[in-house]
């Protein structure tokens, strides 16, 4: 007498139409196919976003797979039959209750389809000849039956995070062209060019920048990342042409000259005389800022600094490795801010040249949540001269908000 599998669960759980549809499925597919099950379960884990299943529900397939004697599924005799406590310990040592309901979600994915005995145990009763007549477990047919869906599925989810690596490396090139050419044009004067655009000097620029930046959502699709990423080439393109422009209007003898100038001019102080004359009180220390600066006591190693604050190095020149390149960088920073003379004589005087480059590093990191750079300078600077303002819960705090983005990424 033929034997009869069971298409009910045993006990309280009930029966799906998805669950008759997955048996359908499986009773559809072609006897002699096969399919390597390691190939498939690696497809699955693949699209498990499509298939709708979790990590901890795929370590518990993988655990029903290593089951199964063969590596090729093919064939009837596709069921499982683990005892709880032996799937239990290749699954990790997961929870009884824990596992049941990770069982429960590869059922009703269409992963696996149940075939309960009578009292629900596990087991297999073998004829004469020693082999198995009838079993009773988890079959494994529909991941033979859906195999080429599960590859179809798998093959888009890596081709859109090839995409999805592309556009992010575009405005990675992008916002570092951007960024260094926004600090050239700053440094050598550049005359801006772009009024149509509402644009008319460098922070201007600056500020377009950031605004587009600042549009980029912590976890972000490639869909939301292309226009983003072709905003960015676009304005890459345009502070490109006006530094090409610039070049093409002087003559060779006025490019030798205007070099030979940037030659003589190469130190920080230079920097200092992009935002409009200081004020008296600084003037006398204008020619102490030549020497390379001494690391006051209180300031935190650079590498923790740019640890903390990534972003100036992408206005850097030539990278910042050591304090005098972190200060030139700063002072080109510090005008895109919107950052007013007065506001940074203060913080001089309060803070020191050092502390003050590194709040002025942390403002740039956390551009976004400040609607005025100039303003809070002025707000720490106040706290700082009544002993209320350290650098080093600002430097943590950044160091953490960092990790926990990249957790969440």
């Amino acid at each position: 007498m033929e034997p009869h599998f069971s298409t009910t669960p045993f006990g309280r759980r009930t029966l799906t139409l998805a669950h008759v549809a997955s048996q359908i499925s499986a009773k559809a597919r072609p006897p002699e196919k096969a399919v390597h099950k390691w190939q498939v379960f690696r497809a699955v884990c693949a699209a498990k976003a499509r298939v709708g299943v979790s990590e901890r529900s795929l370590a518990v397939l993988d655990a029903l797979l290593s089951f199964h004697p063969e590596t090729v599924l093919s064939g009837e005799n596709l069921i499982v039959f683990p005892s709880n406590y032996q799937l239990a310990l290749r699954a990790h040592g997961m929870a009884p209750a824990t596992m049941r309901r990770h069982l429960a979600a590869l059922v009703d994915c269409g992963l696996v389809i149940r075939r309960d005995s009578p009292n629900g145990k596990r087991y297999s009763r073998k004829g004469r000849g020693g082999d198995i007549e009838l079993a009773f477990g988890f079959d494994l047919s529909p991941l033979v039956a859906r195999a080429d869906e599960f590859e179809a599925w798998a093959e888009e989810v890596r081709a859109d995070e090839r995409a999805l690596k592309l556009v992010r490396e575009r405005i990675t090139i992008c916002r570092r062209d951007i960024a260094k050419m926004i600090a050239t044009g700053v440094e050598e004067r550049v005359p801006v060019g772009l009024r149509g655009r509402g644009l008319a000097d460098w922070p201007d620029i600056h500020a377009l920048y950031r605004g587009i930046v600042e549009r980029i959502p912590r976890t972000a699709t490639r869909q939301e990342l292309e226009p983003v990423a072709e905003e960015l080439s676009m304005l890459a393109d345009e502070v490109l042409m006006l530094l090409e422009d610039h070049i093409k209007s002087k003559n060779p003898s006025a490019n030798e000259s205007q070099s030979e100038q940037h030659k003589q001019n190469s130190n920080p102080s230079h920097l200092t005389e992009l935002e409009p004359a200081p004020r008296e009180s600084r003037a006398a220390g204008v020619e102490s800022k030549i020497q390379t600066p001494r690391v006051p006591d209180g300031v935190f190693p650079l590498g923790m600094v740019l640890d903390a604050c990534p972003d100036i190095v992408d206005y850097a020149k030539t990278g910042i490795s050591n304090w005098r390149d972190f200060l030139a960088t700063a002072a080109v920073v510090r005008p895109m801010l919107g950052i007013s003379p007065s506001a940074w004589d203060e913080a001089l005087e309060v803070m020191g040249e050092l502390p003050a480059a590194v709040v002025v590093a942390a403002i740039l990191q956390r551009s976004a949540a400040i609607n005025s750079a100039g303003g809070y300078l002025r707000g720490l600077t106040e706290r700082a001269k009544a002993g209320q303002f350290s650098l080093g819960p600002m430097l943590m705090a950044l160091i953490g908000s960092r990790k926990r983005e990249k957790k969440r990424a």
